[in-house]
């Protein structure tokens, strides 16, 4: 085989595991360019340390610098330490809310804590843009502002939406793309990656390196994973996260109850299965396959003996309605049903309490609840269920 073929083949191999899941990969033929060099790709993922803890969304794209940097090219994990105090417009309604200093720091250890059981530590670079950002004079940042114009900047979607609402955009959030695009001029970025609603901020950052001398980035976007209810993404806000410092009991219970569809958009982005092991799994039950993925996900967050306990108790509870052995006792001389619940802990608060039994989400002793006024009786012992995870032993003082 001529050195030549043996080029083009690696690098059919690597844009096969560059392409798994992306939703664009803008160019190929800049980055074909770039791989013919025979030279390590320097690759950079922004995450700006906006919320103390991360779930599953987050990893998507950790996941995808973990296979190129099995690939042998250099990772640079860049955490947005001074971009966080502006916060990205991407997707926004409004203007964000600006952290404090004291806040961003504790995030950073959250995302510090967790990077590291997907990524290889000894060959990840990390790095924070507040040692240029933070540096910058007024003067290089009109520069910068120099470099892009309004026109352009107001043709983004989110953008657009926000005007026609009536709704105020700050100059600093203009800011913002041009910030992420000087952290790629900076780093020299060969390739960045994002979710697909970073599309405008990182075509930015091609924009901005050409206008700076330095050779643009490819851009390569991934989608944005589902949440568990399989409709919105994945978010805290929205109640439809797996986070990954959640029990391994309660990971295993959130990745056990998603679509048999979701599924294998979960193994395609999230699991460091190859897509012919997966074709093969596609084969099989669903069920073992769901299982298979949890206890891979739990294993890598927390340990394979947690993955293996998750999932006894889970078919101990689930497959044989069985009630948990474990689960926390309460004493209590509440008698009102919503006002037990709260006491608790299994609900937020008693609106989302009568949410649930309205539908049909709390049992008392396995029969459901229907009437949001319920009560419970004195001198009595109860096993109360809310939802499909959540079990409490009640006794009731006399």
């Amino acid at each position: 085989m001529s050195i030549i073929r043996a080029i083009f083949m690696d690098i059919k191999h690597q844009l096969e595991v560059i392409r798994r899941g992306a939703v664009e990969l803008i160019s190929e033929e800049d980055i074909v360019a770039k791989l013919k060099k025979g030279k390590p790709l320097r690759v950079k993922a922004g995450f700006d340390p906006t919320a103390p803890d991360l779930h599953l969304g987050h990893t998507v794209l950790l996941q995808k610098m973990k296979q190129i940097q099995e690939l042998g090219h250099h990772v640079i994990f860049l955490i947005g330490d001074f971009t966080a105090k502006i916060g990205d417009p991407s997707g926004r309604s409004e203007t964000r809310p600006q952290l404090s200093d004291e806040e961003i720091a504790k995030n950073i250890k959250t995302y510090e804590s967790q990077v590291f059981k997907v990524l290889d530590e000894k060959n990840t670079e990390v790095r924070f843009n507040s040692e240029w950002l933070g540096k910058m004079s007024v003067i290089e940042f009109a520069r910068l502002g120099a470099k892009y114009t309004v026109a352009r900047m107001l043709e983004r979607d989110d953008f657009k939406k926000r005007i026609e609402a009536g709704t105020d955009i700050s100059v600093l959030e203009f800011y913002y793309p041009l910030m992420q695009a000087q952290d790629s001029v900076v780093l020299k970025a060969d390739i960045e990656l994002g979710g697909n609603d970073q599309k405008f901020n990182l075509l930015m950052g091609r924009t901005i390196q050409k206008r700076s001398d330095v050779e643009p980035q490819v851009v390569l976007t991934m989608p944005l994973l589902v949440g568990t209810d399989g409709v919105k993404k994945m978010s805290k806000s929205y109640g439809n996260y797996v986070g990954i410092n959640e029990s391994p009991k309660e990971m295993f219970g959130k990745l056990m109850s998603i679509t048999d569809e979701l599924m294998w958009q979960y193994y395609e982005l999230l699991s460091d299965k190859s897509l012919n092991e997966i074709d093969e799994l596609k084969k099989g039950h669903p069920k073992a396959a769901k299982v298979a993925l949890a206890k891979e996900i739990i294993t890598r967050y927390h340990s394979a003996k947690d993955a293996d306990a998750a999932e006894e108790g889970f078919e101990r509870v689930f497959a044989k309605k069985d009630n948990p052995e474990d689960m926390p006792e309460l004493v209590t001389s509440t008698s009102n049903l919503v006002d037990v619940i709260v006491e608790a802990k299994l609900a937020s608060s008693k609106s989302e309490v009568r949410r649930l039994i309205t539908q049909g989400g709390v049992s008392v002793n396995d029969e459901k609840v229907a009437d949001i006024n319920a009560t419970l009786g004195g001198g009595k012992e109860y096993i109360l269920k809310v939802g499909k995870r959540k079990f409490c032993k009640i006794k009731q003082k006399g």
